[in-house]
């Protein structure tokens, strides 16, 4: 005859039912959506942290680069990054305040703060465009080798970096008039620049107060400076004027310093741009009181998830790109 013994109270190994950990179908997958963006940030970041350490003599300082602020001409190294950071977590904040605000079912709360946030990732995106285009336009311009290497001009009385404008001369040489614009600019090799490479070698060689600094990082964390007659002995190896930076050239240094500045920030301005988009759809059905009627505020929760996300990523950016 068999026998079955219990030595215990039988319980449900599963107890979810059809809500593992109590959460609906649409948060379980935007965190699935977030964990595998997650990776897709994470290979970027590895990634640069490799080409920056492999190529570390020949990186560009960020405080050199990232040293404007609109409607302000001076050296401010990473006060407009501060602002854009400043800005996009607090965003954060209100994306806070607006879900917590739609659990007490309080609708006019969550329009403010709704409100709030996507003016907060506006001012952002609007920044972000900002910089790309101060970026690829450039304020100084360089010489580029025939090996590549970038050599700046840099002024021995301030100590200061020096643009093609404060010294290159104008030549009588031909120039191609840009039709869109109306401006005056010189093709070389398929790069658009203001000055040819001879009116800046006339030019350098007219003026004894520039000196060249190569891209090259010394001991002391700083662009190696050289002296005049080293400066000229480099010239000499010049093919091409590069102003400003995109994916082939870059006036600032190393080329994939540009390439990962478009990737890493573009991906990530691509990612605010389209949480400003849902917002703006979820804040027009908060005003409709769509979710009034549902009776929950469950997706503002589900978009709060994602722009916590997109402002957690920026602060790994803005740390690893900008600061580090």
């Amino acid at each position: 005859m068999d026998t079955t013994v219990t030595t215990g109270t039988e319980e449900s190994t599963w107890g979810g039912g059809n809500r593992p950990l109590n959460a609906s179908y649409g948060k379980m997958m935007m965190w699935f959506f977030i964990v595998s963006d997650a990776l897709t940030f994470s290979g970027f970041l590895v990634s640069y942290g490799f080409s920056r350490f492999k190529f570390i003599e020949t990186w560009p300082i960020a405080d050199e680069v990232f040293t404007h602020v609109p409607f302000f001409h001076g050296n401010y190294p990473m006060y407009y990054v501060a602002f854009m950071t400043f800005i996009l977590i607090m965003s954060s904040v209100t994306m806070v305040l607006a879900v917590d605000a739609g659990h007490k079912m309080m609708q006019k709360k969550v329009i403010l703060y709704m409100f709030l946030t996507i003016i907060g990732g506006a001012i952002f995106v609007g920044s972000q465009a900002w910089e790309w285009a101060t970026f690829i336009k450039g304020d100084f311009g360089a010489i580029e080798t025939k090996g590549g290497r970038i050599l700046q001009f840099v002024n021995a009385e301030t100590g200061e970096r020096a643009a093609l404008a404060d010294f290159a001369k104008t030549l009588p040489e031909d120039r191609v008039k840009h039709v869109k614009s109306e401006g005056v600019w010189f093709l070389q090799e398929g790069y658009k620049t203001s000055y040819s490479l001879n009116e800046v070698i006339e030019g350098f060689k007219a003026s004894p107060n520039i000196l060249i600094r190569t891209e090259t990082i010394n001991e002391h964390g700083e662009k190696t400076l050289l002296d005049r007659p080293g400066s000229l002995a480099k010239l000499a190896d010049a093919s091409q004027v590069v102003e400003g930076a995109n994916l082939i050239h870059n006036e600032y240094g190393s080329r994939l310093f540009a390439d990962f500045f478009f990737f890493i920030t573009g991906f990530h301005g691509f990612h605010v741009f389209s949480g400003v988009m849902i917002n703006i759809i979820i804040f027009f059905n908060i005003i409709l009181g769509t979710y009034e009627r549902r009776g929950h505020y469950e997706m503002v929760e589900k978009v709060g998830l994602y722009w916590h996300f997109v402002d957690l990523v920026w602060v790994f950016v803005f740390t690893f790109f900008y600061l580090v």
